[in-house]
């Protein structure tokens, strides 16, 4: 299936390569001259749910909570979410809150903190975010905007031991994000041959291909967002038109 993403910069919805981003900026696919509710509107009127909103740093919390309010209950929202402010945002109509960074700690994951974050939370309202990054035959975790590694490697075992903690999974391959280069295949087979628990996969998607391809790797546990490739983020490899007519189908 297909799921929708609002990304926010600076206040404004944008398209990022993935990897580049910085407290300097980062290199940019798309601005939108629309607002973040636009297109929340957008994916109310189709019915897309489970989209996520992503707050890249300071200066969104504005337009996060205007997207929120606009299509109440069908958007997850990450971005800097912690136990202090976790139950806020699900009270501003978030349908869920995705959370990576804060739950490591010098590269390792803080178990105590995410126990904080269920206690307060529910593990049903619970997505965590294990984007990364390539390392030899493996895929290791990167947090602080995608820079930084953990030891945490993305495999069976990871999966099925934080899958206790939340409800689902989003997963960004950092390699090829915001690319258009095609997905990253080897890693979307691995994740639904590996996922005990449904899951969202993002990165390098530039055709409506990449959305059967995903759908059949991922044994049908894996979604699929599409962000640069996307026509009304400026793209030209896949209509949203098309996106929406091929969930509908699969319904």
């Amino acid at each position: 299936m297909f799921r929708p993403c609002i990304d926010l910069h600076e206040g404004k919805v944008k398209q990022i390569v993935g990897g580049t981003l910085t407290e300097a900026g980062a290199r940019t696919n798309f601005v939108a001259e629309q607002s973040a509710a636009y297109f929340a509107e957008l994916y109310r009127r189709d019915d897309l749910r489970g989209g996520h909103v992503i707050m890249l740093g300071a200066g969104n919390d504005v337009e996060a909570r205007a997207a929120l309010a606009t299509f109440p209950g069908g958007l997850q929202i990450g971005g800097g979410i912690n136990a202090a402010n976790a139950r806020g945002w699900l009270d501003a109509v978030a349908s869920r809150v995705i959370v990576t960074s804060w739950v490591f700690r010098e590269g390792r994951v803080d178990w105590a903190r995410l126990d904080e974050l269920v206690k307060v939370i529910g593990k049903d309202k619970l997505v965590l975010d294990l984007s990364c990054r390539r390392r030899g035959e493996d895929y290791f975790v990167v947090t602080n905007r995608w820079q930084k590694f953990t030891e945490l490697v993305v495999n069976a075992d990871t999966l099925k031991k934080f899958s206790g903690y939340c409800a689902e999974f989003l997963i960004h391959a950092v390699d090829v994000e915001g690319l258009c280069r095609g997905i990253d295949g080897d890693l979307v087979a691995k994740l639904g041959q590996w996922s005990p628990l449904p899951m969202t996969y993002a990165g390098g998607a530039n055709s409506l291909a990449d959305l059967e391809q995903v759908t059949t790797l991922g044994q049908g546990k894996v979604d699929l967002t599409i962000g640069s490739a996307l026509d009304i983020f400026g793209g030209t490899g896949v209509k949203y038109d098309d996106c929406v007519k091929f969930n509908r189908r699969q319904k």
